[in-house]
Parts: C-alpha cells; structure tokens; sequence
C-alpha cells in the first residue's frame, strides 16, 4: 500500500473542476484502500471557521468523512489558507489534525512534514504576517466575528486572491523558500528527508548539510492547473498529475 501527499488545492466554490477531481481522487483511495493520506495545507482557498455550513465546505466534509469512514486514515496541516480549520472539522471528518512541522516515518526513514511558508523568510513582510494572523490570540477573535462577516471577508479574499490563476514567476520567486532555512530545519531535526508544499514548484531538490550529508527535500505541487500529487511507498517517492 501506499501514502498519498496533497497540497495547495485551494478548493473553493469558484473552480468546480477541481473540487471534481478531489472527489475522485478521495475515492480512488478508498477503491485502493491507501495506507494514508496527508494533506499539508491549503486544502481550501479560505477557511472561515467550522460554523460554515454552507453547501461547499458540507459536501467537502461529507467527502473526507467517506474516505475516513473506508478505513483511510487521513491527516490535516494547516496552511496559510485554512488555518481556521479545528477541532468540529476534524470531528465531522474523522481527519486527525498535525501540528507544523510532524516528524512521520516514510520509506521506513523518518520525514519532516510541513507546510513550507515558514520557510520563505525572504518575503520579510509575510513572515510578520503570518506571526501576527497565527497568533492564538487573533485566532480567537476572528473566530469570535460573527458568521456573517467572515463570509464577506472571504468572498473578498477570494476575489483578489491570485490563486485561481497561475502564479508569475516573479510571485513565484519571492515565495520561494531560503536554502538557509531549510539546512537549519533539517539540522534541528536531525533528519535527512522533508516534505512540504506552498511554494507551487513540484520538484525533488538536494540539500548538502554541514555534516558532509545530503538531504533530501520532496516540493508538491499546486491543483490549479490539474491535480498534483505525491506517492509514498516503502521503497520510492514519486510526483504525479492528474489533469483536470
């Protein structure tokens, strides 16, 4: 059997297709009995708290509880999308929610899993960001909002957001990660092998650590364009698409 790794879906009522294609993926596992699927964040393009019934994140929900309730375990890391996403989520899913980073084993070697924007500590004025909006203190206030304004803050997000539409290299550029900070992650772990999402560039990369030893590090891809997925065996890793 095999574990599958997802990111950056970005699911949202405006992209039909690709909630499609995640429905079918969710079900393919089912069919195949996977060993696990991991889902490191962004799985929704905006997440308002787990009081939105509307009929998006229902039928989201009601699709992940039918891949737990087939024997699939499945687990959630938030994103800078979906960081909302708590407990009444994880209970209506049966999906089991990961703290960032979670050291996993996978190909019988232990593997740090992450969402990756911590990792972008070029982009200064997102990394400030992301300490303020992740704070739990904000957290509970924005909760707090009643229903009714989130939802205008998310539709707002969602129409200035660019992540229905390919992002350009420059975009591209700065949300990249530092090669710094991925040595000092690896090294603080004491692990050869991560994985991750949010930069948008699948790609399998080569880290070279002070110790003489290389790292490696898996990047998912994004599901704008198609689906993109990664597959975990006991003996390889390997990117795949599915397109739209």
């Amino acid at each position: 059997m095999s574990c599958w790794l997802v990111a950056d879906l970005h699911l949202s009522p405006a992209r039909p297709d690709i909630s499609a294609l995640f429905a079918e993926f969710l079900q393919q596992l089912a069919t195949q009995q996977a060993q696990a699927l991991y889902i490191l964040g962004d799985l929704v393009d905006a997440w308002i708290g787990d009081d939105d019934h509307s009929a998006f994140a229902l039928q989201l929900q009601q699709q992940l509880r039918q891949l737990t309730d087939s024997g699939v375990p499945v687990y959630f890391m938030a994103g800078n999308r979906d960081f909302l996403i708590g407990a009444e989520f994880a209970k209506r899913t049966g999906v089991q929610l990961l703290s960032e980073p979670t050291l996993v084993t996978l190909r019988q070697q232990p593997t740090l899993l992450l969402h990756g924007d911590s990792l972008c500590t070029a982009d200064k004025s997102y990394q400030r960001f992301r300490r303020i909006i992740r704070a739990p203190w904000v957290t509970k206030l924005l909760l707090a909002l009643p229903l009714s304004m989130r939802m205008r803050i998310a539709r707002r997000l969602r129409a200035a957001s660019k992540t229905q539409q390919p992002l350009s290299p420059q975009q591209l550029q700065l949300m990249d990660v530092t090669p710094a900070a991925v040595t000092a992650l690896f090294e603080r772990y004491q692990v050869r092998h991560m994985i991750h999402g949010h930069t948008h560039r699948p790609a399998v990369h080569q880290h070279h650590l002070s110790d003489g030893s290389i790292a490696e590090r898996i990047v998912l891809g994004d599901w704008y364009q198609q689906g993109s997925m990664l597959k975990v065996d006991d003996q390889a890793a390997e990117l795949l698409t599915q397109p739209l």
